[in-house]
């Protein structure tokens, strides 16, 4: 497996992205995927992770950073905006018809987390997208307003809101932009605050387990309520008749959210369960990751097929 740097452009933004190729790709144009990264992932992570592991298989494969973090280009750094986020997927996308080594009619998505709800944003309007999969997928407007459980209490997110408008009215008049803290101070805390969801989490992204130095660790206030009224699922049913591989954790917090997703799609879809596996464990677990990767090869072999 060969892996190259490469920049391309997203509505004005230069986004940075690793192509990995087979280690013998011949002289026939390859099926692709693009890998998308979680909300507060960085391509280095587990979008790369299964980039890489996609490309051992056959494919070649795109993991890039999002606009406004990791090492893209975007102002103000931190900020999460899902219509950006649909927009950088459709970009790559883009950016794999131009290479020589790719079958621009052969092009996949694959969305991890948060990317996963935004991959079902982008495929929904772009037929590029010949067929779509979700690894421990989420609709992250959904997540705000209602919990990774759902059982969040309303009061919360207009909390937050409240602070996000407070936070645009003081960058009007001249403050730098507010930001939050993603994770809690502690490992304690994010365990207490957020049971296993929120422990795990705070284990992968903030201890050497997953840590990397550009994964995002506090987004801008503004993200709020553009991440909030976002609605990521709303459009699931125009993938069809394209296929549609929602890979979910049997412990997932977040297991419901692929279930409901998966209710409003339409055939072909599968919802495939990693058994005993966790929302993060998907992210680089090998006994977990493993069996995604397995199944993930076989429905893209399949979906990305020459016609």
């Amino acid at each position: 497996m060969n892996r190259t740097d490469v920049t391309f452009d997203s509505a004005g933004i230069s986004l940075a992205g690793h192509l990995f190729l087979p280690e013998r790709c011949g002289t026939a144009p390859l099926p692709a995927v693009v890998v998308g990264h979680p909300g507060t992932g960085v391509k280095e992570q587990t979008a790369g992770t299964y980039a890489a592991r996609l490309a051992e298989r056959g494919f070649a494969t795109l993991a890039f950073d999002a606009a406004y973090q990791g090492e893209s280009g975007g102002l103000p750094r931190g900020l999460e905006d899902p219509a950006q986020r649909v927009e950088d997927l459709k970009a790559a996308v883009s950016y794999l018809t131009t290479r020589p080594e790719v079958d621009p009619g052969r092009i996949g998505m694959l969305g991890i987390c948060a990317s996963g709800g935004y991959g079902i944003a982008a495929a929904a309007g772009d037929h590029r997208v010949r067929a779509l999969a979700t690894v421990s997928g989420v609709d992250v407007g959904r997540q705000f307003r209602e919990g990774a459980d759902g059982t969040q209490d309303p009061a919360v997110v207009q909390a937050m809101l409240d602070a996000a408008a407070a936070a645009r009215t003081a960058e009007a008049h001249g403050a730098p932009a507010g930001t939050f803290p993603v994770f809690p101070a502690t490992a304690e805390e994010a365990w207490a605050a957020g049971g296993r969801h929120g422990g795990e989490g705070y284990e992968y992204y903030c201890t050497d387990r997953g840590r990397h130095p550009r994964s995002a660790t506090e987004f801008t206030l503004s993200s709020i309520d553009r991440i909030a009224t976002s609605d990521q699922f709303r459009f699931v049913g125009m993938i069809a008749p394209r296929p549609l591989l929602i890979v979910q954790g049997t412990e997932a917090a977040t297991k419901h959210l692929g279930e409901l997703a998966f209710a409003d799609a339409r055939e072909p879809k599968e919802l495939h369960w990693i058994e005993g596996a966790s929302h993060v464990d998907l992210y680089d677990r090998p006994q977990h990751v493993g069996p995604a990767v397995d199944k993930l090869t076989e429905f893209f072999t399949a979906g990305l097929a020459a016609e």
